[in-house]
């Protein structure tokens, strides 16, 4: 029996009382996953992203490792019930304008002394003053790096679209900004190098592209390095005592962490390690959250037809944001129909082993999204479900 056979196996086993559609995650996986982060990072602590997760007990077991230390979330409207269900240290990954956020931000000192709000722009300070409503709490403030490698004196540019924040000068002159402004407290840098964390660089079948990804990315650590480092000192000759300096994501997690001017670490993905992360040399992870869907039906010969299954994750359309089957190995969307709404045809010669009931587990394109689909995760043990705990969704929230 191969690796893959023996877990199917398990996985069948320990939620053969439960229908599906169901979703796990496999804890032997996740805790292994969260050991080679904290081992990547190389001592510098790992602050953990909300996003790509999406479940506080999750969360709060990843938290109790050694090494992990802080949320990086992802809404205001999160960070606060985060904030209110105990969660101490959480960095507001992206800027918002949630005013009602902002004003219980404002007038509450445990959720103020929590939260650390994303800026990027002078109109941001203003958004919040405005919606303080007489709340008077200094609000932790973060600065955002722009981390994208640009060429040609410009006309090319490598990397997401965020902050407008790219030279030491200009982030210098908004730390002074924050310094000078009452009721608001500098204290931490942010940059996502996502063109670096989030690009595999080792695509079956590419290996053009993939060499291509590995030059580029390359290129872009030696310039993105030398940059943040100025920019640190710079903001820090404005504001001697910030506290973090945040980088990295899963995919360059020893790469940012071997930065003398970065402090800690931010990972998610690596927990669950989703279908878009097969692809890198620098690491490899053990797939830990999957979904089932139930056979319903056997149309012919090496077919079979699930319900549902059709979760695409966000980004730029096309199919790698699909989920893939992934167990029993094998099967593929027919191409005329891929996964659907309220059913999904597979192909292959394991479908004339599967039974009407059986499960056929599901890997998702991207981490957390996984869990906007379900209100609950069976956390496995081996081969038995030790605990159902809920999702966000579960909770009552999707925060966007």
């Amino acid at each position: 029996m191969t690796a893959l056979a023996a877990d199917r196996a398990r996985y069948d086993r320990a939620t053969a009382h439960l229908d599906a559609p169901l979703a796990i995650v496999d804890l032997d996986a996740f805790d292994a996953n969260a050991e080679d982060l904290v081992r990547r990072a190389a001592g510098k602590p790992v602050r953990v992203a909300s996003k790509s997760v999406r479940c506080r007990a999750l969360l709060e077991r990843v938290l109790a490792r050694d090494g992990f230390r802080g949320i990086m979330s992802f809404t205001l409207a999160e960070s606060l019930w985060l904030a209110r269900s105990g969660f101490d240290d959480i960095l507001l990954a992206y800027p918002s304008a949630d005013r009602t956020g902002f004003a219980e931000l404002a007038a509450d000192p445990k959720l103020a002394g929590a939260v650390t709000v994303m800026v990027d722009d002078v109109a941001q300070l203003d958004l919040i003053d405005a919606a303080r409503d007489g709340g008077r709490e200094v609000v932790r403030v973060c600065l955002e790096l722009d981390t994208s490698l640009k060429l040609l004196g410009g006309r090319v540019r490598v990397g997401a679209r965020r902050s407008p924040l790219h030279s030491p000068g200009q982030l210098a002159d908004l730390a002074r900004s924050v310094a000078r402004r009452p009721g608001f407290r500098l204290v931490g840098i942010m940059a996502y190098e996502g063109h670096i964390a989030g690009v595999g660089d080792s695509v079956a079948g590419r290996p053009l592209r993939s060499r291509a990804v590995r030059l580029m990315q390359a290129a872009a650590r030696r310039e993105l390095a030398e940059r943040r480092a100025a920019v640190v000192r710079a903001v820090r000759a404005v504001v001697p005592g910030l506290e973090f300096v945040n980088g990295g994501g899963t995919g360059s997690v020893q790469h940012t962490a071997a930065e003398d001017a970065v402090t800690e670490i931010a990972a998610g993905s690596g927990l669950y390690v989703p279908r878009l992360f097969d692809n890198y040399t620098s690491f490899t992870g053990r797939p830990a959250a999957l979904f089932a869907q139930p056979v319903v039906r056997r149309p012919g010969v090496g077919i079979v037809t699930v319900l549902g299954g059709g979760y695409p994750a966000s980004g730029a359309a096309g199919r790698d944001r699909l989920p893939v089957p992934y167990l029993p190995e094998g099967l593929a969307y027919d191409p005329q129909e891929g996964p659907g709404e309220v059913q999904t045809p597979l192909l292959g010669s394991p479908a004339d082993d599967l039974l009407i009931g059986d499960k056929v587990w599901f890997r998702h394109a991207k981490a957390g999204e996984l869990c906007e689909r379900f209100a609950a995760l069976r956390l496995i043990e081996g081969d038995t479900v030790t605990a159902t705990v809920p999702t966000y969704r579960g909770e009552g929230h999707t925060f966007l």
